[in-house]
């Protein structure tokens, strides 16, 4: 079982992918931006893994800007990367780990495989 932080400022998307995350066994934290997701990861809060959308609506690239900083704080923290629209080359180049990416809309197995796959690297 894994804590998995969800940061997505669509409400739905956010509570859907809550629904899966815990039905697999996970525990998941939630954040609708990037300040609510900071305290999170500043907190004594156990934290495995980053699932974050890039476009949050307050900050434009916020998830990226919280990956490189939550990973600063959380070496060990694996980062999954969402998104409605294509990532530039430029976007891609400011991943923390470039390799777990999920465009948006996906589907529960998509979601799965996706979290899988970032949590065995």
């Amino acid at each position: 079982m894994a804590i998995i932080l969800i940061v997505e400022d669509d409400i739905f998307t956010r509570d859907i992918a809550e629904m899966m995350i815990q039905d697999w066994g996970h525990e998941t934290l939630l954040a609708g931006d990037l300040a609510e997701a900071l305290v999170l990861v500043r907190s004594p809060q156990p934290i495995d893994a980053l699932f974050t959308d890039i476009y949050l609506k307050k900050e434009m690239l916020g998830g990226c800007d919280l990956a490189r900083q939550a990973v600063a704080l959380r070496p060990e923290l694996r980062v999954l990367y969402t998104t409605g629209n294509t990532p530039s080359i430029q976007m891609k180049a400011m991943f923390v780990d470039g390799k777990h990416f999920l465009p948006k809309p996906y589907t529960p197995d998509q979601l799965h495989d996706s979290v899988m796959g970032m949590l065995a690297a």
